[in-house]
């Protein structure tokens, strides 16, 4: 079975961050995202749509040395990953890495290869990468959950 995908093209940033923030109004609680692609290619930019779509004003950082940022909107509970600098995935159990994955949680990873085997399995895969003076977006769903939501957006 060849699981649902979309392409995208975004010819600026501002097409990037509504296209997330549209995405962020039909995802369920308990969904993991992973971003993946080069460095500079989108992924914090992707996160920042995703939560300017729930409606959070405040400033989003990447957790490049924080490993973890929490946002509390809109009664969701969403953690955003930045596992680019991890050394070695054992880390993530000292900082009680399985804690943050629930039904009542979303969480998006940048760079989720440097947390594996630890971390579960993704219902999304967001691969975002250059293309011309843009970017291309694929999302593919990687699971139950992850069918439904590319259903639901068309």
């Amino acid at each position: 079975m060849k699981k649902k995908q979309i392409q995208k093209y975004f010819a600026n940033e501002v097409e990037l961050l509504h296209f997330s923030g549209e995405l962020a109004k039909i995802i369920p609680s308990g969904t993991i995202i992973y971003l993946l692609g080069p460095l500079g290619a989108g992924k914090t930019t992707f996160t920042r749509g995703f939560l300017r779509g729930l409606a959070y004003q405040a400033k989003v950082k990447s957790p490049t040395y924080t490993l973890i940022e929490p946002y509390e909107i809109a009664d969701k509970q969403i953690f955003h990953f930045d596992l680019y600098r991890l050394h070695d995935a054992k880390e993530l159990e000292q900082i009680g890495i399985h804690e943050y994955f629930n039904e009542r949680t979303i969480c998006l990873i940048e760079w989720p290869e440097k947390g594996f085997p630890l971390l579960p399995a993704a219902d999304l895969l967001c691969f975002i990468d250059f293309q011309d003076d843009g970017r291309k977006l694929r999302v593919e769903a990687q699971s139950e959950r992850g069918e439904k939501i590319l259903k639901s957006l068309y």
